[in-house]
C-alpha cells in the first residue's frame, strides 16, 4: 500500500475542473444526441456510429496537434481556444439537419475538445504531483457529475415540444459563463516551458514496452466507455420497451454511477496504486454489464448501467495516470499519446458494435463489452511496475 497523499484544491486546480465540466456539456450532450439523431436522419445503425467514428477521428487529430499547440501557445491558451473550437462543433450540430453538417460538427468538436481534456489532464498531474491521479479522478468526478444533468436535460428536452436540440446550446452558456467568472485565473506551466526540466532532444529515454502497453489498455477501455456512452441507451430501449427520449435516462444512471466512481477511486488512489485500482475497476463494470445485459426490467437495467458505469468512471483516470508515469517525465506527450491511442478506441469501439448490432442485434453486439474488459485486464496485469 502506498503512503496517503493530500490533495490541495487551489484556484488553478478549480479552473481545470470547471473547464472538464464545460467539457462533460459537449461530451454528454452529443452522446444523449445521438439516438435522437439517428431517428431524426432515419440512417442505420453503422451510419449513425459514423457520428462517434467522426468525434474520434478528431480527438485523434487533437492529440498529434497537442504537443505542438501546447509548446507554442502555452497550456492556458490552448485550454481556453480548444473550448471556443468545441462550441463551434457543437453549434454546427445543432444548427445541421442533414448528415455532413452533423459529421462535421462531431469532427470538429471532437478534435478541439481533445485538446480541452488532454491539456488540463497535463496540468493537474504536473501541479498535483503524488496527488495527481487523485486529482484527474476528482476532475472526471466533477466532469460527470455535470454529464448527469445533461443528460437528464436532454431526456427532458426530448419529450417537449421544444425538441432536444436547444439542449446543445449548454456547452456555449457554460463557456462564457466560465470566461466571465474564472477566465483570469492562472494556468500552471509545464516544467520544461518553465525551465525545471530542459534537457537535450537526443538525452531523452525510450518511452519502454510499459509505456506502450498502456496505450493498448487505454485503446481498450476508451472502446468499452464510448461503446456504452453511444450505444447503451439503444440497446436499453429495446430490452425495456421504452422510447428513444425515455432510455436517455439509463445514460443519465450510468453517469451517476461514473461520478460515484471517480470520487472513490479519487480516494482509493491516494493509498492503493492505480494499477490495483484499475483491476478492481475493471472487475466492476464486468458485473454491470453482465446485469445490464441479462435484464429486460427497467430497474435492472438501471441497476447494471449505475454499477458499469462505477467501473468506467475509473478506467480513464488510472490509465492516463499509468501512462503519465511511464512517460520518464513528458506529461504532455503522454497527453498526447493518450489522446490519439484513446481517440482510436473511442472511434473503433461505437463503430464496430454499431456494425455488429446490424448484422447480429445491438444485444449480440454487446458481448464485444466483456473481451474488452478482458484485454485491458490483461494488459494492466502485464504492465505492473515492479513493487
Amino acid at each position: 500500500m502506498e503512503p496517503t497523499t493530500a490533495l490541495n484544491r487551489d484556484r488553478p486546480t478549480w479552473l481545470i475542473y470547471l473547464q472538464l465540466a464545460t467539457f462533460a456539456t459537449y461530451l454528454y450532450g452529443l452522446s444523449a444526441a445521438l439516438p435522437l439523431l439517428r431517428a431524426e436522419l432515419g440512417v442505420s445503425q453503422t451510419v449513425a456510429g459514423l457520428h462517434g467514428t467522426a468525434m474520434a477521428a478528431g480527438g485523434v487529430t487533437g492529440g498529434f496537434a497537442l504537443t505542438t499547440l501546447t509548446a507554442r501557445f502555452g497550456r492556458r491558451t490552448a485550454g481556453w481556444a480548444g473550448l471556443a473550437a468545441m462550441d463551434a462543433g457543437v453549434l454546427l450540430v445543432a444548427s445541421g439537419h442533414a448528415l455532413p453538417f452533423t459529421l462535421a460538427g462531431y469532427l470538429l468538436a471532437g478534435a478541439a475538445s481533445c485538446v480541452v481534456l488532454f491539456t488540463a489532464m497535463a496540468v493537474l498531474s504536473d501541479h498535483h504531483g503524488p496527488a495527481g491521479p487523485a486529482a484527474i479522478s476528482e476532475a472526471n468526478a466533477v466532469a460527470v457529475a455535470t454529464g448527469i444533468g445533461v443528460t437528464y436535460v436532454f431526456s427532458l428536452a426530448a419529450t417537449s415540444a421544444i425538441g432536444w436540440r436547444p439542449a446543445l446550446l449548454i456547452p456555449l452558456v457554460a463557456t462564457a459563463l466560465l470566461a466571465v467568472t474564472m477566465g483570469r485565473v492562472w494556468v500552471p506551466v509545464s516544467p520544461a516551458a518553465a525551465g525545471t526540466a530542459a534537457a537535450p532532444a537526443g538525452a531523452r529515454v525510450p518511452y519502454g514496452w510499459r509505456f506502450h502497453l498502456t496505450c493498448a489498455v487505454l485503446l481498450c477501455c476508451t472502446a468499452l466507455e464510448f461503446t456504452f456512452n453511444l450505444w447503451a441507451a439503444d440497446l436499453f430501449a429495446q430490452r425495456t420497451g421504452l422510447s428513444a427520449g425515455a432510455a436517455a435516462t439509463g445514460l443519465t444512471a450510468m453517469l451517476a454511477g461514473m461520478a460515484a466512481g471517480r470520487l472513490w477511486g479519487a480516494r482509493l488512489v491516494l493509498r492503493l496504486p492505480p494499477s490495483t485500482v484499475l483491476l478492481g475497476a475493471l472487475a466492476l463494470t464486468l458485473m454491470g454489464w453482465a446485469l445490464f445485459w441479462t435484464g429486460t426490467a427497467a430497474p435492472v437495467g438501471y441497476s447494471g448501467l449505475f454499477l458499469s458505469g462505477m467501473g468506467i468512471s475509473v478506467h480513464f483516470p488510472m490509465t492516463l495516470a499509468r501512462l503519465i508515469r511511464f512517460s520518464s517525465g513528458r506529461p504532455d506527450a503522454a497527453a498526447a499519446a493518450a489522446a490519439v491511442w484513446g481517440g482510436a478506441g473511442a472511434a473503433a469501439g461505437p463503430f464496430l458494435l454499431g456494425a455488429l448490432g446490424d448484422g447480429f442485434g445491438t444485444h449480440t453486439a454487446f458481448l464485444l463489452a466483456p473481451v474488452l474488459i478482458g484485454l485491458a485486464a490483461g494488459g494492466t496485469l502485464s504492465s505492473r511496475s515492479p513493487a
